[in-house]
């Protein structure tokens, strides 16, 4: 099973920006970013399929957030901008081999330790 590790959480101003990163023990075709905030359940924010490099986003957050991969690396980002107190979560990277695309968190068999994102108005 592949082991994912996220950074690059923390506290920000609304309006500012933050870069979170996944690093991953292996190639996985189906990779995603979702976050939990307190009381709420899991969402999904920001997918991708790493072989042909199709994207979705959440609508909550299109034009703001940004994934992105570095295949050589093995490594996910999702780059945040515009930040709203709304925003703020335990961001998980997750991963499969079979559910690109899916906003279903419980499709997904591999998962991160999640970094807190916090913003602040």
């Amino acid at each position: 099973q592949v082991q994912l590790v996220e950074s690059g959480g923390g506290s920000v101003q609304a309006g500012g920006s933050l870069r979170l990163s996944c690093a991953a023990s292996g190639y996985i075709y189906c990779m995603g970013w979702f976050r939990q905030a307190p009381g709420k359940e899991r969402e999904g924010v920001a997918l991708i399929n790493t072989d042909g490099g199709r994207t979705w986003h959440a609508d909550s957050v299109k034009g703001r957030f940004t994934i992105s991969q570095d295949k050589a690396k093995n490594t996910l980002y999702l780059q945040m901008n515009s930040l709203k107190p709304e925003d703020t979560a335990k961001y998980y990277c997750a991963a499969d081999s079979r559910s690109c695309g899916s906003w279903y968190w419980g499709n997904y068999k591999a998962w991160g330790q999640g970094t807190q994102v916090t913003v602040s108005s």
